[in-house]
């Protein structure tokens, strides 16, 4: 017993021993783990930067572009409208042709016995569109060429519409519409849109075919020519190209006229790959201009035109003149006269001109703001802007219509 007690002592001190560095292990891991969570990095989320994006718009190529040899051909011919109420020629071609036609038809008249008003002389014109066939419809423009007043509810007679060769391509006859009226009476005259003007939707019949209109396909090659000639946007169409039917397709051969060669896989069907073609859509580049219409105040800026650091001062003299009359009475029982005197007053402000800084701007839309904070209006930014260009801090052309 006195030697078992020693032992019994010693193990419950190791199992103790034990246990407490069990804890203090158990401790020391939880430590280091809570250590580790609280020294892990943090996740820094930076803030994105926006995309700096062109505001210029894409379009297909079938809009700013077409195909060399794909054109309208121009038509016109002298015809003669009738039925009109009396609003038409009084005199001249008009009663000639008349005549000429009464003619035709077995009637001989003196063209200086016809007195109408119901008959015009006028200008058909029209367009003849690429691969037109015979038996098309076309839209024409009627024109008077003489003194009629107007030709509403007017009637085209058969009018033959010829080309630049003197060869008639189409025939033009129908009824004709001015989308307006023009109402007279001895009061007054009442009047919408341009009543000596009208159109006949498709009034005319193609008579003949362009001889020979053909695709002018070469050695399997074609041009593509822009309706606005700029480097960056050939060279930017032909990238285009290449991008979508491989390299060597399509290269530029100047501002205005890309070259195309026509891929082994369309040569069976040429139209497939010229359909595929105008669909392509691209960002044309433009120059910076600057358009004024001085008679209605117009002002049109383009995005690329930049301006420089300048200040401006705008300011508007106002000079006004009033009269007035004075009159001065003579005396009491004095011989003299009541005598009127007129007195011209005359009066000059001037607006008080800020002088503001147009700062170097990145952006059209800075230049705007800024003479909108000047408060100027569409006629003041023309004198401003013109004021500008000769100071030589608009960089841009400068267009005045």
């Amino acid at each position: 017993m006195t030697c078992r007690a020693p032992l019994v002592k010693l193990v419950f001190l190791l199992a103790l021993g034990s246990l407490l560095a069990f804890l203090s292990a158990g401790a020391s891991a939880d430590g280091l783990e809570t250590d580790a969570e609280l020294r892990e990095p943090m996740v820094v989320v930076e803030p994105l930067r926006e995309a700096v994006t062109s505001v210029q718009p894409t379009v297909r190529l079938k809009d700013i572009a077409r195909f060399d040899g794909v054109r309208e051909n121009q038509l016109t011919g002298l015809g003669l409208v009738v039925g009109l109420d009396g609003t038409g020629d009084s005199r001249g071609v008009a009663i000639r042709m008349v005549a000429n036609m009464l003619t035709r038809f077995g009637i001989d008249v003196d063209a200086t016995d016809v007195r109408t008003r119901n008959v015009a002389a006028v200008m058909v014109t029209a367009n003849l569109p690429p691969f037109a066939r015979i038996g098309d419809r076309l839209d024409v423009t009627v024109s008077s060429i003489g003194d009629a007043k107007s030709l509403q509810g007017g009637f085209l007679l058969q009018t033959p519409l010829r080309g630049a060769d003197n060869q008639v391509y189409a025939v033009a006859q129908g009824p004709l519409s001015i989308g307006g009226f023009n109402v007279r009476s001895r009061g007054g005259q009442s009047q919408t849109n341009h009543p000596t003007i009208a159109r006949g939707p498709g009034i005319a019949i193609v008579e003949r075919e362009i001889w020979g209109e053909a695709l002018p396909i070469d050695d399997w090659q074609l041009n593509l020519v822009l309706h606005s000639g700029d480097f960056t946007t050939a060279y930017r169409t032909a990238e285009e190209i290449n991008n979508r039917f491989g390299p060597d397709t399509a290269w530029a051969r100047d501002s205005s006229t890309i070259t195309l060669s026509i891929p082994s896989a369309y040569r069976q069907n040429v139209i497939a790959f010229l359909a595929e073609v105008e669909e392509i859509e691209i960002a044309p580049d433009t120059v910076g201009r600057v358009v004024i219409n001085e008679r209605t105040g117009t002002v049109v800026i383009g995005q690329s035109v930049r301006v420089a650091t300048v200040a401006v001062a705008h300011g508007n003299l106002r000079v006004s003149i009033s009269e007035g009359s004075t009159v001065s009475q003579p005396p009491s029982l004095s011989s003299g006269e009541t005598v009127v005197t007129r007195t011209s007053t005359l009066k000059v402000e001037e607006e008080g001109g800020q002088l503001m800084v147009l700062p170097g701007t990145a952006t059209i839309g800075d230049l705007v703001n800024v003479l909108n904070a000047v408060g100027a209006t569409p006629r003041d930014i023309i004198a401003i802007l013109q004021a500008i260009k000769e100071a030589g801090a608009l960089y841009g052309e400068l267009e005045i219509i």
